[in-house]
């Protein structure tokens, strides 16, 4: 009986052990939108964040006041060259890498939201994000048009190359 109730538990903290150690396999980590359906979050789009970013931990944290744009650029190019589109989950930052990964949530209403930085902005002084239209109005102050917000930093897209020139 001891021999047997030893091998359960063996198994039991070898399966565990192999959980920890082994690294979990993320196919949509490129940065790019997932296909998946936005009705399966209740505070985040899915179509903004690769699986498991609700649940990775931050890469950095902090909290500034946002502000959001909409109808007036709806349409009109970004900094990286997309179409603005004032329903998408995305955002304008100053200084982060095109492309970032950005849980936005407000600590009024412990809303959350993921975007990716696809914009340059605000160009108003006091504020260091603008996110869309949809994602004030998802974390709750698209009446009030700006908020103070905690933003957690969970992924910067990989450096692209500089093209080389062949002597």
């Amino acid at each position: 009986m001891r021999a047997k109730l030893f091998v359960i538990m063996q198994s039991a903290f070898l399966g565990m052990g192999l959980l920890v150690f082994v690294p979990t396999i993320n196919p949509t980590a490129s940065g790019k939108p997932s296909d998946a359906s936005p009705a399966s979050s209740r505070n985040e789009f899915n179509s903004a964040k690769p699986r498991g970013a609700s649940t990775r931990k931050p890469l950095a944290v902090w909290e500034c006041t946002s502000s959001w744009y909409g109808d007036d650029f709806d349409g009109q190019p970004t900094a990286n060259g997309e179409t603005y589109d004032m329903y998408a989950a995305t955002a304008a930052h100053p200084t982060l890498p095109l492309g970032s990964l950005v849980r936005v949530v407000n600590p009024r209403n412990h809303r959350s939201q993921v975007v990716r930085i696809n914009d340059r902005g605000p160009y108003v002084e006091g504020r260091e994000l603008d996110v869309s239209y949809e994602v004030a109005r998802r974390l709750g102050f698209d009446q009030h048009g700006i908020a103070k917000v905690r933003l957690e930093l969970l992924e910067v897209p990989a450096r692209q190359r500089t093209m080389e020139r062949a002597d």
